[in-house]
């Protein structure tokens, strides 16, 4: 169950909630702070790739307070209005996350780029730029490794590897951050190196064009991102490895003879909702009712996560 648990079911929230927390507010700090020392080093070296790399910063500040309220939304406990919880609150701010990203690192960082390419720049100190992009990188790995932490620690308890672990989880804070640190960190690269070749060079195309690659790096990110945490809005199931456990885990309780059909859905990254017609052994109603709920009993004992299961009595022969 250790591996099936990773192929795309939610965790406990009690032990990813508050280290996503962690994770997020990490990587916001550390973006605010960066986006402030990029924009100041820009604007003293005239580079357009820098000033790029200053709205990426800040495109991730807001995508990590995003992605924050995202994290608490979608705690709130089930209400009469809510009655399966705000779990999905996750995934819709975190979309929102994703076009922030979209629009206020990649479409400014393209624009900053063709316009440097365009008009050219006056250079001006070289030399705060490289510190203030050294002094990034190491920030920006410190939030990254974070993220990494609990990658790790997620794909350690379920016995896979660290990438399989980052592909499947439906903790798409988590996913964020990591892409995003990650993107920082080659962006950061692009940089520097359009800063050296303006710098020797004398032309401007060099500086302009990391600016256009910056933009394109954080759009794919951002597409990524989006696309993923749109699946999950609306109505993501369990992967089919997971929906296999579980009709095991039904049709291996006594008395089920065969589960005729089986829903799944993600209700945040956290809770999964089980629903199944089963074909019951024969049988008074009172023995069906014990059959379900110790098919409950069992699916929950395997696979705590699950938050809703409804099991409706179905004769296999009632279903054609």
């Amino acid at each position: 169950m250790s591996e099936l648990r990773a192929e795309g079911l939610p965790e406990p929230r009690d032990e990813q909630g508050g280290e996503s927390t962690l994770t997020v507010v990490v990587a916001g700090a550390a973006n605010l702070a960066i986006s402030i020392a990029k924009a100041v080093g820009g604007i003293l070296a005239g580079s357009s790739a820098m000033l790029s790399e200053a709205a990426h910063s800040l495109a991730d500040t807001i995508t990590e307070v995003l992605l924050l309220t995202a994290v608490k939304r979608s705690g709130r406990p089930a209400d009469e209005s809510h009655q399966f919880g705000y779990g999905q609150a996750h995934y819709f701010w975190a979309f929102i996350a994703a076009l922030a990203t979209f629009t206020a690192g990649s479409v400014f960082s393209i624009f900053q780029g063709v316009h440097t390419i365009l008009e050219g720049e006056e250079p001006g100190d070289f030399l705060v730029s490289y510190i203030v992009l050294a002094v990034a990188f190491v920030i920006e790995s410190i939030s990254l490794g974070q993220a990494v932490r609990q990658i790790r620690g997620g794909a350690r308890r379920w016995k896979i590897r660290p990438s399989r672990y980052l592909r499947r989880t439906p903790d798409t804070a988590l996913k964020a951050v990591a892409f995003e640190d990650s993107a920082a960190l080659v962006g950061l690269v692009l940089a520097a190196a359009g800063l050296a070749g303006t710098e020797f060079t004398g032309s401007a195309y060099w500086d302009g064009g990391a600016s256009i690659l910056i933009g394109v790096l954080l759009a794919v990110v951002a597409v990524t991102l989006g696309r993923d945490n749109a699946s999950y809005l609306v109505g993501r199931s369990a992967t089919p490895r997971v929906q296999q456990a579980i009709e095991q885990a039904l049709t291996e309780t006594p008395g089920v003879e065969k589960v005729v059909t089986l829903f799944t859905q993600h209700l945040g990254p956290h809770e999964l909702l089980v629903a199944a017609k089963v074909d019951f052994a024969d049988g008074d109603a009172d023995q069906v009712e014990h059959t379900a709920e110790e098919a409950e009993r069992r699916l929950r004992e395997q696979i705590p996560s699950i938050r809703e299961v409804f099991l409706d009595p179905t004769p296999h022969r009632a279903a054609h």
